[in-house]
């Protein structure tokens, strides 16, 4: 029921015949008939307008992510088909991921379950719940790939100062976790979550996002100098330019620019909506913006300059920490800026074991001349 295009695509195509077939067969029910049609999707806004005009489609139920109580009722459902061990809190789960859907939360027991099962447990405890966490949000971890002394040193350092910089700006979500041990595509990551389900962001929030996203690239600056800043920075400048601009070209947060809509359109060509790329944009309004958004993200990078120099006896410790202990909680890290070494226990897990099922060979019987017996046909 996609959004019938302007021609471009050609106007014959099976697609809008389809669509077509279906507005006419919505058509056809009496009123007296007690036929209910649903229907469901992902994508409401590429919807064709025919599709929920009254008559057609005219109740909408729009389904959000669930909320806490939600995720955990998921859960619980979802663990009923694996063993739990009696130290798992679905409740504790819950709280630790907000904004999964229902599928997630799904992938996230299954997860957990393989990792049991790789371990050799009978039972999925709550270590394998939060090992699978951290998988399904920050990628799996690469093990496997050698990083070399000066790597490791500057990534500790960067997700340090990155770290720092969180826990030290006002209204800005908890340091759940930072770890150099390469996942998923990055080096190193640290982790923040919210302590509650979070449905809108205020302007001081957005401001310290920013001193945040540019904690990292200053600490390489403050530690190594700027001629040895690195590239590892460009996803958090990249997340960086787009709040920034997204403050100034759609929320209103510049007395300059004014609360304006300026943000550009993102009609797809195929739908009719951006056939030709229009601006209405003045040269002068968008030298203000630009303006705007550097100033923005200047300002973050500053504010991240002031918190690490303060804080740079809590941001070494932390540094240091990291290259000792690879990944630390946000506990972990409290405590070790407090002076409190974290407390490792040696029964360190081995890890992954072999997917393959060791199978026991059967003794041999008397009188075995170790020739195969001949089987029937």
């Amino acid at each position: 029921a996609r959004h019938r295009g302007a021609g471009l695509g050609g106007g014959n195509d099976e697609r809008e015949q389809s669509l077509n077939q279906m507005l006419d067969e919505l058509d056809g029910f009496e009123t007296n008939l007690g036929v209910i049609v649903v229907a469901a999707t992902t994508r409401p806004d590429i919807l064709d307008a025919a599709l929920l005009r009254p008559g057609r489609f005219d109740r909408q139920v729009t389904v959000g992510n669930p909320d806490i109580v939600g995720r955990e009722k998921i859960l619980k459902v979802h663990m009923g088909k694996v063993p739990v061990a009696k130290d798992v809190d679905p409740k504790t789960i819950a709280r630790g991921t907000p904004g999964f859907t229902g599928a997630d939360l799904a992938n996230l027991v299954n997860e957990a379950a393989l990792l049991a099962a790789r371990r050799g447990k009978r039972s999925v405890a709550m270590r394998e719940f939060e090992d699978a966490k951290d998988k399904v949000m920050m990628g799996p971890e690469r093990k496997s790939m050698v990083m070399s002394q000066k790597e490791k040193e500057l990534t500790a350092w960067h997700e340090a100062g990155y770290a720092i910089v969180a826990m030290n700006v006002p209204s800005a979500d908890p340091v759940h976790k930072a770890t150099i041990i390469p996942r998923g595509r990055a080096l190193g990551m640290v982790m923040q979550l919210p302590t509650d389900d979070k449905l809108s962001m205020n302007k001081t929030e957005m401001i310290s996002r920013l001193a945040i996203l540019m904690g990292g690239r200053m600490a390489e600056e403050l530690k190594f100098g700027a001629d040895n800043v690195t590239a590892g920075a460009a996803s958090d400048i990249q997340q960086a330019t787009r709040l920034a601009r997204a403050m100034i070209t759609r929320w209103g947060f510049s007395d300059s620019v004014g609360p304006v809509d300026y943000a550009e359109d993102q009609g797809e060509v195929f739908l009719g909506n951006q056939i030709v790329k229009s601006s209405h944009v003045s040269e002068e309004t968008s030298r203000k913006i630009e303006e705007e958004v550097r100033k923005l993200v200047v300002g973050g990078l500053d504010s991240a300059r002031r918190v690490l120099t303060e804080k740079r006896a809590d941001w070494t410790t932390l540094a240091e920490g990291l290259l000792e202990y690879e990944t630390l909680t946000g506990e972990e890290i409290k405590d070790l800026i407090g002076g409190k070494r974290p407390d490792r226990p040696d029964d360190v897990d081995p890890g992954p074991t072999s997917a393959v099922p060791v199978i026991k060979k059967k003794p041999r019987s008397e009188g075995f001349s170790g020739e195969p017996e001949p089987q029937p046909t």
